[in-house]
């Protein structure tokens, strides 16, 4: 059986695009270039403005300003029943007294698109069987698990056969292992569909494990955008190096003096940067890039705070003067609480520095916002 052909997958690019209620600002200044068939997420914490941004792009919300473009289209004022899009929110939003079979073929049945039948019932059969479903469509919603039910409103979505697929925290009503495997079986269908795909999360795994590109918001701007190992591994700023990661990039402030950056309980070598005797920054350095150091002194000496056991590894949690930094060290060394410790960075070249008052990286080209 053949799976439904999508539309030819399209570009969607924002410019400028802003969206105010009354004399609060939401969402500002949005430049974003999606190419067709990419798959990328709108990444960052609750009123950020990532779903205002979504639902802009959908038609849902007109934006204040700037304008927005599906393919070649300009389509900031089309309404969103012809942007060509389908959307999946939080919510399945299943019809309670229609089978599943009946729920995916719903969108086909209405007095808009008027499919006929025998195609009704070719594409959701189609799309049943990429989604697992074959086996369950005369079921209804109250019948099936909180995943299948995810997977009908996918259905739902691809029987559309549009040319972009926006999708609004759409695993977050499912508990840990579910979201887990539909992580994976989403990634499976976009490579198979070759869509167009905008998700809306709060949760940086499934953003840096989904997507070919990942914008990062916070207060309605973008921080920066890039490939999930670029942001991870080059952050443009304290918010993005702080935001990802489990646990997030320790930020250590310190002040340049000769060379070096010091501060409590702690003494770097700075790389080549600019920076100036004097001047305030900021050392970042991963959780995993962190190891032991016997040495009397020590890139950086601290008191144990609580160690986490985790199998393959530790978490320990070190006060190093008023701060608290995490590392990841060998579930072989054997730690107690309150024990002094000393810690360097494993490779000096996995380091980070940041302008402490603004926030920019040293190292990175790309513009912030502010």
């Amino acid at each position: 059986m053949t799976q439904p052909k999508p539309n030819p997958a399209q570009s969607v690019r924002l410019m400028n695009v802003g969206k105010n209620y009354g004399a609060v600002c939401a969402v500002s200044g949005i430049d974003i270039s999606i190419e067709p068939g990419q798959f990328v997420t709108l990444l960052g914490p609750s009123g950020c403005g990532k779903s205002t941004t979504l639902n802009m792009i959908a038609g849902l919300e007109m934006p204040s300003e700037g304008r927005i473009m599906i393919g070649d289209r300009d389509v900031t004022a089309v309404k969103p029943a012809d942007r060509d899009i389908a959307m999946v929110f939080q919510s399945y939003a299943l019809y309670p007294h229609m089978t599943l079979y009946e729920n995916i073929a719903f969108p086909m049945r209405s007095r808009r698109r008027r499919t006929p039948e025998p195609e009704v019932n070719r594409k959701v059969l189609s799309a049943a069987k990429m989604l697992g479903l074959e086996s369950m469509l005369d079921r209804f919603p109250r019948q099936i698990s909180g995943g299948q039910r995810q997977r009908v409103a996918l259905g739902r979505a691809m029987v559309r056969t549009p040319t972009v697929y926006l999708l609004d925290e759409p695993l977050s009503n499912l508990d840990q292992q579910l979201r887990v495997q539909m992580r994976s079986e989403l990634k499976d269908i976009h490579q198979r569909l070759g869509a167009t795909m905008l998700y809306v999360t709060h949760d940086q795994s499934e953003a840096m494990t989904l997507s070919d590109l990942v914008v990062v918001m916070s207060n309605g701007r973008i921080e920066q955008v890039g490939s999930p190992r670029e942001l991870y591994n080059n952050p443009a700023n304290l918010f993005v190096a702080r935001f990802l990661g489990e646990p997030g990039m320790n930020i250590l402030d310190g002040v340049v003096e000769n060379g070096r950056l010091r501060g409590a309980d702690f003494d770097f070598a700075l790389p080549e940067v600019a920076a100036n005797a004097g001047d305030r920054i900021s050392a970042g350095i991963r959780p995993e890039d962190l190891q032991r150091d016997p040495r009397d002194n020590p890139a950086i000496r601290g008191i144990v705070r609580t160690v986490e056991y985790l199998g393959s590894r530790s978490l320990v949690r070190v006060g190093v003067g008023e701060r608290t930094i995490t590392a990841f060290l060998p579930p072989s060394d054997d730690i107690p609480a309150g024990a002094k410790i000393g810690l360097s960075p494993s490779d000096p070249d996995k380091m980070r520095f940041f302008q402490t008052d603004s926030g920019g990286s040293l190292h990175h080209p790309q513009k912030t916002s502010g």
